[in-house]
Formats: C-alpha cells, structure tokens, sequence
C-alpha cells in the first residue's frame, strides 16, 4: 500500500484560536517553483492581525498555514527553475496571504521569482526577520523617494520593523538618517548611526532643531494616524513623503502648501495579484549584499522558539497574554 509523504504544519483553524500541528501532505515543486525545508518563520505583527481574523486586505481565510517570511534550504526544484538549486540556502517573501502557503510548516512550496540566496553571514533565524520589512523599506525609500547621497530622511518609528530596516538602507546610501522613537531605544538608534529624536517631540521643535526649520527630504511613516500628520508637517517643500500605513483620512493642506509629494507601499499587492513578484527577489539579493558588507543587520528578540511554541511567539509580538513584548523581530525557528 503507497502512502503520500507528509510534513507538519502550524494550522490556525479559528480566529484567535490556538494553533495546532498537523501532519500534511508534503507540497511538490511545480513550474518556477521551489521546495523550501524551512529552518525558520519570521512573525510580523501582520501574521497576528491574520491569525486574529482583522486583516481583511490580507484575504487569508482561515483555517489556514500562516508565516509570510522564509529562511531555509532547497530540498527540490521544479521545472524552469535556473537561478535556484537543491541544496541552496535561501530566504524570502513568499506566502501567507491570500490562497500561498505559509511557511509555518517544515516543507513549504515558493515562486522561485521570491528568493534570493540567504546572506553567507546571517543565522537562518536572523534572515527569517528580513523579507517583509526590508522589502517595505526599500519600496519606500529607494523605488518611490529615490533618496540620493546628503538627504536628510527622517524616519518615524525608527527602531521598529520597517524603521530600523529603512534606517540602516537610507545610511548606506550615503543619506542622513534620522528617527522618532521613545528615549528606551535612542542608544539602538546611535549605534546604527543615526539621529534620534523622542518621538513625544512637538514637530516643530525637531525640525527647527534639526534642518533649521526647512524640513527633511525624505519622511518614511511607518505607523499611519497621527504620525503620518506629523510627517506631512515634517517635510520640506518639494519633498517626499512615503508611507505603509497610509490608511487613514488625512488633511493633505500642510503637504500641499509645501508641494511636496506622496507615496503609498502596500506590499502585499506583489503576492495578491502576482505582479512584479523578480523586483523582490531582487531586492532581497541587493539586502543581501548590504548585509554581507556590514550594512544591515536585523534586530532580532533573543528568545528563541519552536513550532510548538507559535502561540507564546504571536504573544510576544502583540504583548497580550502577559507575554513581554518583543524588543526587536520575532523568529519561530522550524526545522
């Protein structure tokens, strides 16, 4: 009698439910397609709100496999596939939204056109943090601002996931970075080389203090609402302003007045409609480089955890259940 392969899965069946590991069949690698043995998930807080059943954008019913980000090693390639072979460490944003697998399982099936090879001087967990955050970034920075050599970016909500990622691209292009955050984390801020500024400022102040009342030309608005307000304050005339939470109602008089410039980044459209999905893969390779010279380094929390250990992981990400909240990107290591 044959029997079909499985693997294990994390399977969220209700919203807010405990997750609970499944012996599934294992995936086979398609047409520019890759099997990826999973070494490590990152969890974003965009995996919770799924998991909580409040990210309608995401278009991810559930019972369902959750995880967006990947770190691990190609077990097998299926047909077309030529920048990619078994046995390749590689990392991406590949899934966990709209009808893709996530990659909370120990085998998981990846658009080739996603991947990049893994940074040779990342742990699998620490690569497992990136793909998300540094994609958002560099779409905001790179292929909407442009910013160029000498910019003054100014970025709100600096030492977060996307803030701490944008930082570190907007200094290795040779840009001036600064960042709002509480005071908890200006020594991160430093030590990465930028500017902080406390993010309970009045804007005005800071930016009298720091660009003599000009304003930045570059904001990047990591946290929608009020900070997105505040960016429009923020930033000179005929800058830029660019944001990922851009959700919200917003006056756009104090952006006008100074003819400045906006830009939306959902970066989930990539993965929904399956369009421009080589730009990620990309990108991922040019993070890569920036990291294996130095450039970029994730902040990692120090806790470790397993698959069987997802539910105090989306705790440590969200706080709730008296679980203390992440300093830094949450890893669930797989394999």
């Amino acid at each position: 009698m044959n029997s079909m392969p499985t693997t294990l899965a994390v399977i969220a069946d209700i919203a807010n439910g405990p997750f609970n590991i499944r012996p599934v069949a294992r995936p086979k690698a398609g047409t520019g397609e890759v099997l990826i043995r999973v070494h490590a998930s990152g969890t974003n807080p965009l995996d919770t709100k799924i998991h909580a059943g409040e990210a309608a954008h995401a278009r991810r019913p559930l019972p369902a496999v959750l995880g967006m980000d990947v770190a691990g090693v190609i077990a097998d390639v299926g047909p077309g596939v030529t920048d990619f072979a078994a046995g390749d460490e590689v990392y991406g944003l590949i899934g966990g939204v709209g009808s893709l697998p996530g990659t909370q399982a120990q085998d998981v099936i990846a658009d080739a056109r996603l991947l990049a090879h893994k940074p040779t001087n990342l742990t699998m967990r620490e690569a497992a943090v990136l793909p998300l955050v540094t994609i958002t970034a560099w779409e905001g920075l790179i292929d909407r601002a442009a910013i160029r050599p000498g910019d003054k970016v100014l970025v709100q909500g600096g030492a977060g996931g996307v803030g701490h990622v944008a930082v570190q691209i907007a200094l290795a292009r040779g840009a001036r970075a600064f960042a709002t955050a509480f005071v908890a984390d200006h020594d991160y801020l430093l030590g990465l080389g930028a500017v902080p500024i406390d993010a309970t400022r009045d804007v005005a102040d800071y930016v009298a203090e720091h660009t003599a009342g000009r304003g930045f030309d570059v904001v990047y608005d990591t946290g929608g609402g009020a900070m997105l307000d505040a960016s429009f304050k923020a930033v000179r005339r005929f800058g830029h302003v660019v944001s990922c939470l851009g959700w919200g109602a917003h006056a756009l008089a104090p952006l006008s007045f100074k003819q400045a410039t906006y830009s939306g980044v959902f970066t989930l459209h990539t993965l929904l409609a399956d369009e421009g999905r080589a730009h990620y893969g990309e990108i991922l390779g040019a993070i890569a480089k920036m990291a294996e010279r130095g450039q970029l380094l994730p902040r990692l929390d120090p806790r470790q955890f397993t698959m069987d250990q997802i539910d105090a992981a989306y705790d440590a990400v969200t706080g709730r259940n008296g679980a203390q909240r992440a300093q830094g990107k949450i890893a669930i290591t797989i394999a």
